[in-house]
């Protein structure tokens, strides 16, 4: 049975957080690159950029793009793999703060497989990890810059995103686990 954990309200405090966080981190919106990860990391990254334009009006040259990284998972032999998505890199990365946008951390697999594809388009002088939802359980030694909301869930559980632009509605819901698991979670 899955239970909500964000609702759309949320979602938009907690993009409007990662904004606010991304500008004081950069001090400002110059050399500043967004790039989303498909599918629901593209749309954050997009509201990212859209918040941040409204916080600095002046910031004409904030740059919003889209990496895929399937070719470039360690984990192909091991997982359904999808069809790629275009890549879209707006102009030269080289010198420029790269923030990747995606919507749930959990093993940073897919974060290592964007730092892969990420060095195909170019040198940055930096690189930040954007999600909405840190669930922990890391493989790799991979940590966000900005968090929406971390949520400790068990192996057994799955975060579900969605996003109005690409589900019709808008919420995060954890599902599956053990009863033990669920019964955790309800206490806390």
């Amino acid at each position: 049975m899955a239970r909500t954990v964000l609702n759309q309200a949320d979602i938009a405090r907690a993009l409007t957080r990662i904004s606010h966080e991304i500008l004081e981190s950069n001090r400002g919106p110059d050399k500043l690159v967004i790039l989303g990860i498909p599918t629901r990391g593209v749309v954050l990254a997009q509201r990212i950029a859209e918040t941040i334009q409204r916080i600095e009006p002046a910031a004409t040259d904030v740059r919003v793009g889209s990496l895929d990284v399937t070719m470039y998972r360690d984990d192909l032999a091991h997982t359904r793999t999808r069809t790629p998505s275009r890549t879209l890199v707006p102009g030269s990365i080289d010198g420029a703060t790269v923030v990747l946008v995606d919507d749930v951390l959990y093993s940073g697999r897919t974060i290592r497989a964007a730092l892969d594809a990420l060095g195909d388009h170019g040198r940055p002088t930096i690189v930040r990890l954007a999600v909405l939802v840190d669930r922990g359980h890391r493989e790799l030694p991979i940590r966000a810059d900005f968090v929406g909301k971390n949520l400790p869930s068990s192996t057994d559980e799955r975060i579900n995103l969605h996003l109005l632009e690409v589900d019709g509605d808008e919420f995060v819901s954890i599902d599956g686990g053990t009863a033990i698991d669920q019964d955790a979670a309800a206490a806390r």
